[in-house]
């Protein structure tokens, strides 16, 4: 199973942009390439806006149900989200979705839930799928006052549980990013920067893949 793991510092940091862009950017290499969020939480008019973004960029297209196993209707975290459902995310049915989608495509790009310890049921969470899975992680770190502190704590998470650090993407979240910030995270973090995407609206994923490299 070829392919990416994306995590980041936080919930809306920036990881459904980088991934997206991940996805067009080995799809226009020519590959077969499966973006997949195997579990979402917030639907917006009966759809999940990360959903849509990965499936469409995807090389060929996916459906809803190739792309994404677990669904939820409130933006919350999403164990908590099932748990309104009365549902119960089952982290092994994750894996073994992920492990089928990727039979059909070279390479996956999986997009993760919140950050590297965001729980998805009552004992175990998203870092324990990465385990499962075991592909290499990207860091996607927002890029804002605090990040160098973030993302080190994420590093060390990973780390922990025997993952590879791929390497990590800085996401700008304003047109400003605080001084020594980028700097900081070239110096302090274990893995090289893939890339820095500036701050535009609308968000373009074909925009951040200029400013990205493939891993």
């Amino acid at each position: 199973m070829r392919g990416v793991l994306i995590t980041g510092t936080d919930t809306g940091v920036g990881k459904t942009l980088v991934s997206t862009a991940l996805v067009l950017g080995y799809g226009r290499r020519g590959e077969r390439v499966a973006g997949l969020k195997p579990v979402v939480s917030g639907a917006v008019g009966g759809l999940w806006e990360d959903v849509e973004s990965l499936r469409l960029a995807s090389n060929p297209p996916r459906t809803v149900e190739e792309c994404a196993l677990y669904g939820f209707r409130d933006p919350v975290a999403p164990h908590w989200a099932a748990h309104e459902e009365g549902r119960t995310i089952d982290v092994e049915a994750v894996a073994r979705f992920v492990r089928e989608q990727a039979k059909s495509v070279d390479r996956i790009v999986v997009e993760g839930a919140g950050g590297f310890l965001v729980p998805l049921n009552a004992r175990s969470g998203f870092a324990d799928l990465a385990q499962s899975l075991r592909l290499p992680v990207l860091l996607v770190v927002g890029l804002r006052l605090g990040a160098i502190n973030h993302a080190r704590l994420t590093c060390e998470a990973i780390a922990a549980r025997g993952l590879v650090l791929q390497g990590w993407v800085g996401s700008a979240l304003g047109s400003e990013v605080a001084a020594g910030t980028i700097e900081g995270l070239k110096d302090y973090l274990p893995m090289p920067c893939l890339g820095v995407v500036p701050y535009h609206t609308p968000v373009d994923p074909a925009f951040a893949l200029q400013h990205l490299s493939l891993p």
